[in-house]
């Protein structure tokens, strides 16, 4: 067992095992370490919040866009892009007072108070004026407020799953009373502050305070760190300040070609402010902001309560989940799993016997699973109890049982028990045998014995023989429903799943067993405490468990996984999973039994604590991001004939192509388009193996080839169709109508074959599109309000095959954007029809 160094600086030399500071010891104490405070509290200033908030570029360009069409006095779409900034303005904001709350959550684990003997009096004072050297008694059910050396009690039992991950009671014992403190102690000797003391009283003496405590080092690694700008959030940003400085050169030259072409001021600068407006790509932005909105949702929809919306986008791109064991894997509650009651009796009858050597006071988590399983039990009294210790290893209880006889009930270590009963060498080495075969599964095993003692018995003892041995009961922490089958499709996605416990390494392995990790064998390492996990991981290449971790060693696995290129993904419902939670790409916390710390770090939070749906919302994260590129290939593939169109014919000496009106018409079917057609499109089937890299190229460069070629095409075809209805007579109006109609139509072309019309989200805008071109194009009154001329059938037959090529190139395209990208796609089915 590891050794924890006692420094002398902390304990005055004078201090005995059971003697208190002085009050000049606690002054001088205080002015060398400070209060007991597990981390200063700042309150949130917003000043802070703005200069936060103010490191988004995503929020300045959609603040310099906003002015622009603001200036050019398209108010409408100005205020469309001030209403984007608010779900931005209030997530950096939110975010800001959530580092705030989670070191709120961290501390409500310390205890409020304590009881402290000083000057040789017992006093209860605020927990965060302890010092070092401090003698504090800890009851049954409190929380130990700081890290000290246990110097009295016994039966001492501890939970630390939220330090350590142990689903199990920890068995501490006091170290022998001396005059001073030894220079170490093994961990067994150590009370540590945020875990609780389950039975028994202890006397601790402080060693550690505040954040030199191990919990206040893990809420330093909770609260450091910042929030970057997430890879597809720069890939957006690169992309629409590369399209808006094209775009802004562009109307520069169109604008000095009017001039030049004789046009005169009035045409240069309409024509610039028509293609500026046409050019400036918004939409990237705030489909983006939609598109996680409905991400949130829909996960919400599954049990995956997202807390910042980013994490759409990075659930998605997963490629690794670094998964705590106890309440996260299994249910972080034992039950009694397995009963083998000996020759002559049942299941009820060794049952009943444990129930009656177990207290039904008791914290300790054995007892409680052993009292909520159902089962009659006679109307006895009981007359004594002998509560287990460490020297003894069982506990005892005398009963009156309804016939007037007595019954003594015992249950503890098998070796123990075993060895009080009247069984041969041969009966004991067999039932070790069982024991050891449990063991091996990660189970807890205690062995159950009776005797009966005689009525006139003046003070009933605890005997150490003639004991009949009723048989073993064997407990564990479950694994959850569905968990093995949800490693499984992550397995077969290529994702990793590496299981990081503080756990016992049996128990982890046989938990990494059940669930399949490792296709049945896991690879197995146990941590000590000077390991260092990236060199484990040089050495272990395919791990799958890792036992005895700390949290910084977790931490420190999390960091060597990221380097390796791999997009971590870390579940974890404990204090001891801070850290890790903070430091992954994604952080997953458990809902339900989830400490108020760790979820309020992690950016998503299971409402119903069960594994399998992490993989639900990976599965959703990818195919929403899945839909964002099919959003964005539709955004481009419209606006490369938009502003090529707008720019050319003016360029070559025509009449503008589109007039501001037709732009707003434009935008009012690209705008609706990109945000509904695509959001909701349902899974295509099982897509290619994760690929681990951490930059996001949002397009592969096929797809960047294909998006301008068709793009290219389409250009072509709306300029020609302008000057083949132009003329010779040079109709103006006949020009724009079939260009306009064309782009129109081309619109609905790309939607339907990048969506292939599997939603009614993507049927209506298509069906809108080609009402709205048959309505104002067709109908004079109208078409001659907005400068147009109705088609001729042979225009619309043009239209009709144009639309069938641009369906048939967006078609092809789709299905390489879904299946041929190469990019960070599982073969998950969503869940959705």
């Amino acid at each position: 067992m590891s050794q924890r160094q006692i420094p002398k600086d902390r304990i005055p030399d004078s201090t005995t095992a059971n003697q208190g500071l002085t009050p000049d010891q606690v002054i001088a104490a205080q002015r060398t370490f400070g209060f007991n405070d597990i981390i200063a509290q700042t309150a949130g200033n917003w000043r802070d919040i703005a200069r936060d908030t103010a490191r988004d570029p995503m929020l300045w360009f959609l603040v310099l866009s906003a002015a622009l069409f603001a200036g050019l006095g398209q108010l409408t779409e100005s205020l469309t892009l001030v209403l984007a900034m608010l779900p931005l303005l209030g997530m950096d904001a939110y975010l800001h007072r959530r580092t705030a709350a989670s070191s709120a959550g961290l501390a409500s684990r310390l205890a409020s108070d304590a009881r402290v003997l000083r000057n040789g009096q017992w006093t209860d004072l605020a927990a965060r004026e302890l010092v070092p050297g401090d003698l504090v008694e800890v009851r049954p059910g409190e929380y130990f407020p700081a890290d000290g050396i246990l110097v009295a009690g016994s039966d001492l039992q501890v939970d630390e799953s939220t330090l350590t991950g142990e689903s199990l009671p920890v068995a501490k014992r006091a170290i022998p009373t001396s005059n001073q403190l030894p220079a170490m102690a093994s961990e067994d000797r150590w009370g540590t502050a945020g875990t609780r003391l389950l039975t028994g009283t202890a006397w601790l003496r402080v060693v550690f305070t505040g954040g030199s405590t191990r919990y206040g080092e893990i809420v330093r690694a909770a609260t450091e760190g910042r929030h970057e700008a997430t890879p597809l959030q720069k890939a957006i940003g690169e992309l629409v300040v590369m399209l808006l400085a094209a775009a802004l050169i562009v109307c520069v030259v169109l604008a000095a070609v009017r001039l030049w072409q004789g046009h005169g001021w009035m045409d240069a600068l309409l024509s610039a402010v028509t293609l500026a407006v046409a050019a400036i790509p918004e939409e990237f932005p705030v489909v983006y902001t939609f598109f996680l909105g409905m991400g949130v949702f829909r996960l919400a929809r599954k049990n995956a309560l997202v807390r910042r919306a980013v994490a759409v986008e990075n659930i998605g791109r997963t490629s690794c989940i670094v998964s705590d064991k106890t309440g996260t894997i299994t249910a972080g509650e034992l039950v009694l799993s397995d009963l083998a009651p000996d020759n002559g009796l049942n299941d009820d009858c060794l049952l009943q016997v444990a129930k009656l050597a177990a207290r039904t006071d008791s914290g300790d988590p054995l007892d409680q699973a052993l009292h909520s399983r159902p089962g009659e039990m006679p109307q006895a009294r009981l007359l004594a109890s002998f509560p287990f210790t460490e020297a003894r290893r069982r506990e005892t209880a005398v009963w009156a049982m309804p016939d007037g006889t007595l019954q003594a009930c015992t249950k503890g270590a098998p070796e123990t028990v075993l060895s009080v009963c009247s069984l041969s060498a041969q009966d004991q080495s067999r039932w070790l045998d069982r024991v050891n075969e449990h063991a091996r599964s990660g189970r807890k095993v205690i062995a159950c014995a009776y005797r009966s003692m005689e009525a006139s018995e003046p003070s009933p003892q605890e005997h150490a023989q003639g004991f009949t041995f009723a048989g073993l009961l064997a407990f564990e922490d479950p694994v959850r429903d569905g968990v093995r089958e949800a490693v499984a499709q992550c397995m077969t996605a290529g994702m990793r799943v590496i299981m990081v416990t503080g756990d016992h390494p049996a128990t982890a392995i046989a938990i990494a067993r059940s669930i399949g990790l490792g296709g049945g064998t896991p690879t197995a390492v146990v941590m000590e405490a000077e390991d260092d996990p990236k060199e484990i991981l040089q050495q272990h290449p395919t791990i799958d468990v890792v036992a005895r971790a700390t949290p910084s060693q977790k931490l420190v696995l999390v960091q060597a996984l990221q380097s390796q290129g791999e997009l971590v993904a870390v579940t974890g419902d404990g204090v001891n999973d801070v850290p890790a939670l903070r430091q992954a790409d994604i952080g997953v916390a458990m809902g339900a039994r989830g400490t108020r710390s760790a979820r309020e770090v992690a950016p998503v939070v299971l409402l119903d604590d069960n594994f399998r749906t992490i993989v639900d919302a990976v599965a959703e994260g990818r195919q929403l991001f899945q839909n964002l590129r099919l959003a964005f290939a539709y955004l481009l593939l419209i606006h490369l004939p938009l502003v090529i169109g707008a720019a050319a014919i003016p360029l070559m000496g025509l009449p503008l192509l589109f007039l501001p009106i037709h732009i707003v018409w434009l935008e009012l079917v690209i705008h609706p388009t990109a945000m509904l057609a695509f959001q909701d499109l349902p899974s295509s089937g099982p897509l290619a193996k994760v690929q681990r890299h951490r930059s996001t190229r949002f397009f592969p460069t096929g797809v960047w080839v294909g998006i301008g070629l068709i793009g290219s095409l389409i250009s072509l075809a709306v300029i020609w169709s302008y000057l083949h209805a132009l003329g010779a007579d040079r109709d103006v109006a006949h020009a724009r109508a079939m260009a306009l109609t064309m782009l129109l139509v081309a619109s609905a072309g790309i939607t339907t074959g990048l969506s292939r019309l599997a939603r009614s989200s993507s049927r209506w805008p298509v069906l809108g599109t080609l009402l709205s071109v048959l309505v104002l194009v067709q109908i004079p009154p109208i078409s001659h309000f907005l400068n147009l001329r109705p088609l001729h059938p042979q225009d619309w037959m043009i239209c009709f095959i144009g639309f069938a090529a641009i369906t048939a190139g967006t078609l092809l395209l789709a299905r390489r954007l879904t299946h041929g990208s190469g990019d960070p796609d599982i073969p998950f089915k969503t869940g959705e029809p």
